[in-house]
C-alpha cells in the first residue's frame, strides 16, 4: 500500500512527498476506499467462486452495488469472539513470556526504544496451543474458516476505529517526542501520528499490530487452512503441504529475526497509521494467506519430485533472504569489524545531521549480498512468495496476487527507502550509489 514518503522529522510541517501532491492525495484516498472492500471480495472468490476473477466480474456486472452488498458477511459474534481471544492471547504472551532486553535504532528525535525480545517464545506457544486445542477436540479451526468472511469484516471495522484511536491518541497522548501533525487530516490518519506509540511504557502497539497479530495470524491462518483440507478430504495434498511448509518456514524466520525487524522502515520510520496498522491487522492475514486459501478447495497433486523440487528452492531463498539481513545486522553490531563472504567488508562511512543539529555517523556496507545490489535481499523474499504460490498452479490469476502485490510493494519500498537515505546522507549516499548501482535486480534494475 506505499504510495508516498512519510518524513523522517517529527515537526509540525508538511510531509514531503515522493510524488506530486494531486497524485498523493488520489493514491491514499484510493487505498483507503479500495483496500476493505477487495478483502471481502478476494475472500468471496476465494471460497465461492473458485479462485475466479471471470466468475467475481460476471456476478458484479449482473448484480451491480446491491450484489456486492450481498455477499459482504455481517461481523458476528463468533467472528468477534475469535478475534478477541487470539488478541488478547497474544498481548498476553508479549507482556508476559521472558525476552532479551534489546535496544532499537535512534529516532530522529533522540529517542531510543526498548523492546522486550520474546517473539520466537509467543511463537511457538501459539502454534503449540493453536495445533494441541484441535488434537485434543477443544477446538477445531475448521470453524475459523468458516466464519472466515465474518472474521474479516469484523477485522476491517474493529481495526479502522482502532486506528482513529491511534489518530486520537497522537493528537492527545504521545508516546513520545517522536510524533506530530502534518497539518492534513488524511494524510495523519493514513501515515499516522506516532513513530512508536505505547500503551504505557511497556506495551508496544506497533510490536502487537505487526508481529504478534500480523505475522502471527499468517502462521495461524496456513495452520487452519491445512487443517480445514485434511478434515474435508481426509488427507492434506501435498501442494497444501509446500505451501504451509514455506510459510511457516518464512515466518519462523521472522520470528528468529524480529529484533531485526525492529530497525526496518515499518518499524523505525513509518508511523502507526492506517497503511501500517490497518494493514497488518487486515490486510496480512487476508492478502498474504491467500494462496493457501485458494489451496483448501482446490488442491493440486505435484508429485514428490515436483512437492519436493518446490519445496527446496523455497526454503533456499528464504535462507538467503535470512542472510542477507544477518549479514547486515553482523556488520552493524560489529561497527564493521566482521567477516563478509571470508573477507573484510568494503564500507563506507556516511555522515548526516539529526533533527536536532546533530552529526552522526553510519557505516554503508557495499559488499557481500549488499554489494549486489542496494535492496538484493527483496529478491528472494519474492521468489520465495512465488514458490509456496506456485503449488497452486496457473489456472487462475488471484492465488498470485499477494506475489503480485509483494512484488509492487517492495519494488516501491526501495524507492522510498533510497529516496530516504539520499535526503540523510547526501554526497555520501550519492558515493554509495555509483560503487553499488543497481537498486534491487543486480546488472537490470
Amino acid at each position: 500500500m506505499a504510495v508516498a514518503v512519510p518524513p523522517e522529522s517529527t515537526t509540525n510541517k508538511k510531509k514531503e512527498m515522493v510524488h506530486s501532491p494531486i497524485l498523493t492525495y488520489f493514491s491514499v484516498i484510493t487505498l483507503l476506499s479500495t483496500c476493505p472492500p477487495f478483502v471481502i471480495l478476494l475472500w468471496y472468490t476465494m471460497v465461492h467462486l473458485d479462485g475466479s476473477l471471470l466468475n467475481t466480474f460476471n456476478y458484479l456486472r449482473e448484480n451491480g452495488v446491491e450484489g456486492f452488498v450481498n455477499i459482504w458477511p455481517k461481523p458476528t459474534a463468533i467472528a468477534w469472539k475469535i478475534i478477541a481471544c487470539y488478541a488478547l492471547f497474544e498481548a498476553a504472551l508479549q507482556l508476559w513470556l521472558p525476552g532479551k532486553r534489546v535496544e532499537g535504532p535512534i529516532s530522529p528525535t533522540g529517542n531510543k526504544p526498548v523492546y522486550k525480545a520474546n517473539g520466537v517464545a509467543a511463537y511457538v506457544v501459539t502454534l503449540i496451543t493453536y495445533i494441541s486445542l484441535w488434537w485434543f477436540g477443544i477446538f477445531n479451526p475448521t470453524v475459523v474458516y468458516d466464519h472466515l468472511g465474518e472474521i474479516y469484516s469484523a477485522l476491517i471495522f474493529g481495526s479502522f476505529v482502532f486506528c482513529v484511536f491511534l489518530y486520537i491518541k497522537g493528537h492527545l497522548a504521545p508516546s513520545s517526542t517522536d510524533s506530530g501533525s502534518s497539518g492534513n487530516i488524511i494524510f495523519d490518519f493514513y501515515w499516522g501520528m506516532e513513530l512508536y506509540p505505547r500503551i504505557g511504557k511497556t506495551f508496544d502497539i506497533k510490536v502487537f499490530t505487526n508481529c504478534r497479530f500480523g505475522m502471527m495470524s499468517w502462521a495461524v491462518l496456513a495452520v487452519t487452512y491445512a487443517i480445514k483440507q485434511y478434515e474435508t478430504n481426509g488427507r492434506v495434498a501435498d501442494s497444501m503441504l509446500v505451501n504451509t511448509v514455506l510459510m511457516l518456514v518464512y515466518i519462523t524466520k521472522f520470528f528468529w529475526w524480529e529484533a531485526g525487524y525492529w530497525n526496518t522502515m515499518d518499524i523505525a520510520h513509518d508511523r502507526a497509521g492506517f497503511y501500517i496498522c490497518w494493514g497488518c491487522l487486515v490486510w496480512v492475514p487476508s492478502i498474504y494467506t491467500s494462496p493457501g486459501m485458494y489451496l483448501v478447495n482446490h488442491p493440486v497433486n505435484l508429485g514428490a519430485q515436483l512437492a519436493i523440487s518446490i519445496l527446496i528452492a523455497g526454503i533456499l531463498c528464504i535462507y538467503i533472504n535470512y542472510d542477507c539481513d544477518r549479514q547486515r545486522q553482523e556488520f552493524r553490531r560489529t561497527n564493521g569489524k566482521c567477516l563478509v563472504w571470508g573477507k573484510a567488508p568494503s564500507k563506507i562511512v556516511a555522515s548526516y545531521t539529526t533533527t536536532k543539529g546533530e552529526t552522526k555517523s553510519s557505516l554503508l556496507l557495499t559488499s557481500g549480498w549488499w554489494g549486489l545490489s542496494r535492496h538484493f535481499h527483496y529478491v528472494p523474499e519474492i521468489l520465495a512468495a512465488f514458490f509456496w504460490t506456485v503449488p497452486a498452479l496457473f489456472n487462475h490469476f488471484l492465488p498470485y496476487f499477494y506475489f503480485a502485490f509483494l512484488t509492487i510493494l517492495l519494488f516501491d519500498r526501495a524507492k522510498r527507502d533510497d529516496d530516504r537515505c539520499r535526503s540523510k546522507y547526501g554526497k555520501y549516499w550519492k558515493t554509495y550509489c555509483t560503487k553499488v548501482p543497481y537498486r534491487i535486480i543486480p546488472g537490470i534494475y
